[in-house]
């Protein structure tokens, strides 16, 4: 017996779920382009097999072991590292046990919509995932893993992968992007220059992070001229290992266009730790409307991922360190706050500048309106918290109408867990094209212009805005 409903998130009416379902037979094969990730370059630089089930599924993914956090269960029984090196759990069956005995806690969430794809789709699993039922799953994964073909890179073209980008910090070294272009293989592994170390002065080390810039690239990063150098340089190294984005993940929207004195003044203050949470922010504001600059120079597309609190809870932010589930939505303004980069190179239609959000009450209201007016600006797609059915269907219905389907970027998947990538893909395929049906039941779209708009949203527009 399948897990999966084959007409899943399709609508309800029969005329509209058959449209639906014609549009998605017509995508549901096309190449995935995955812009924007977090999966670790060194799977497919070294292509070892994942250790075990629990490794694959539980320990490595927020989503996953912050909703059984929720419900009481330590970070340290599901294998979760403590950042003192302290002991967690390493016996792969028992995180996997206790995984299993709380699958419940997952129903009606996109965590069991991944999942359940997953075990049946890459696995071949047909039973509900349950106490009764570990064991066996955990055995009969152990196994897939063993196997050649669950590698990393058979995965990877398994997956029909055309591109991915994972994301590494200006002072990464890049070792396992060059083992990946010095072996020869295909896949197309990219990297994406995610700077927020060393433009954030309220980012742990923040001085000693800009002195490891300046030695990284021979220049004197010390100075504001120096500085803005060693970005260039690093800039074009991540280049050279096939970047195509940059990627700021800023507590607000809050752009500036600073004189170059007045930059060049906080700067210092930053690199002596005396800059007020007011001049912080500045200061990152300013760097962004910087790296728009640097974007019409170089070709990079910008991506801003505004409006988390990062790390909420201080306990689990000293016992295990940043990205442990507790990054939470926060209220954002862009109509204020994007201004002044858009003052500054907004009208450039050859610059790249992807928003992303996660407010959703500005899409209507603030981001589509923007996306619907400035050339060099385009909506991302419903994004960590709102990658959901419910997410992407109130995401078309809240921007279309103002931005169209063409100030959009298609679908990134912006995971850590390789096995859900599929998985959100064929979820962002079945809702778009369930909208696209309505659409054309109701009288608004072609049939014709549908499949067309199903592929571009599909595959077209990622690829495109991207530059993959």
């Amino acid at each position: 017996m399948a897990i999966l409903a084959p007409d899943r998130l399709f609508p309800v009416d029969p005329h509209t779920r058959g449209i639906a379902r014609e549009l998605y037979q017509t995508v549901a094969d096309k190449p995935i382009i995955s812009p924007h990730g977090h999966t670790d370059p060194r799977w497919y630089a070294e292509n070892q097999p994942f250790s075990d089930p629990a490794q694959l599924f539980i320990t490595p993914d927020h989503y996953v072991f912050r909703m059984l956090f929720s419900q009481g269960i330590s970070l340290e029984s599901l294998g979760v590292p403590r950042a003192d090196g302290g002991p967690t759990e390493t016996d792969g069956r028992k995180i996997w046990r206790l995984f299993a005995e709380n699958y419940h806690v997952f129903r009606g969430t996109p965590s069991r919509l991944w999942i359940d794809h997953a075990f049946e789709d890459l696995f071949g699993l047909t039973t509900r995932l349950s106490a009764e039922t570990a064991d066996a799953a955990y055995d009969h994964i152990a196994d897939c893993l063993a196997r050649p073909e669950f590698r990393p890179r058979a995965l990877y073209e398994r997956f029909n992968i055309e591109a991915i980008a994972t994301t590494e910090s200006p002072l990464d070294d890049l070792r396992w992007h060059r083992m990946i272009r010095d072996s020869g293989w295909k896949g197309k592994v990219v990297t994406a220059y995610r700077p927020d170390s060393v433009v954030d002065p309220e980012f742990p080390g923040f001085a000693g992070n800009v002195e490891q810039l300046g030695d990284l690239t021979g220049e004197d990063a010390s100075t504001w001229e120096g500085y803005l150098r060693a970005h260039r340089v690093r800039r074009t190294y991540f280049k050279q290992f096939g970047a195509t984005s940059t990627d700021h993940g800023h507590p607000t929207a809050r752009t500036e266009d600073l004189a170059q004195d007045q930059a060049a003044s906080l700067f210092t203050k930053a690199l002596r730790g005396a800059c007020s949470a007011e001049e912080a922010d500045a200061f990152r504001g300013h760097m962004l409307t910087e790296m728009a600059r640097m974007s019409l120079e170089d070709g990079l597309v910008l991506q801003i991922h505004p409006g988390s609190h990062r790390n909420h809870s201080g306990p689990v932010m000293a016992a295990f360190g940043r990205d442990k589930g507790f990054d939470i939505p926060t209220r954002t303004d862009y109509v204020r706050a994007l201004k002044p980069m858009l003052d500054a190179v907004g009208l450039e239609p050859g610059l790249t500048i992807i928003v992303f959000t996660l407010d959703e009450s500005s899409y209507a209201r603030e981001l589509a309106p923007l996306a619907g007016a400035y050339p060099a600006l385009r909506l991302g797609p419903a994004w960590w918290f709102h990658d959901s059915p419910e997410g992407m269907r109130r995401f078309r219905e809240m921007t279309t109408e103002t931005a169209g389907f063409y100030n959009t970027v298609g679908f990134n998947d912006d995971t850590r867990a390789f096995c859900s990538i599929p998985a959100r893909h064929d979820v962002a395929r079945r809702v778009d094209c369930g909208f696209l049906a309505t659409l054309v039941a109701t009288g608004r779209l072609d049939e014709e212009e549908a499949y067309e708009v199903a592929n571009d949203l599909a595959y077209r527009l990622a690829k495109q805005a991207y530059r993959l």
